[in-house]
């Protein structure tokens, strides 16, 4: 599966970035961003600031069967890195 890489950087309550990257099957920014949104919500997070600044495409690329699986089962992947 080709998946497209969203590259997000959003604040926390306390103030340090969290840095992550919103896998999904469709190049659709808009999505991307509910998505971030979304899994944010999940991890206490909902109140931080999420548009197209802080969620911006970045490339598309190939998937392992375990982001494939998330993506078919949730629509997206969340892939953290910093902070998260």
């Amino acid at each position: 599966m080709q998946i497209h890489v969203y590259d997000t950087y959003v604040k926390a309550k306390d103030g340090h970035t969290m840095h992550f990257d919103v896998f999904t099957a469709v190049k659709d920014d808009q999505k991307a961003v509910e998505y971030a949104k979304q899994w944010l919500s999940t991890i206490g997070e909902g109140d931080a600031t999420v548009t197209s600044k802080e969620c911006s495409f970045c490339h598309s690329q190939s998937a392992p069967e375990n982001v494939t699986d998330e993506i078919n089962k949730n629509g997206f992947y969340i892939y953290k890195m910093e902070g998260c």
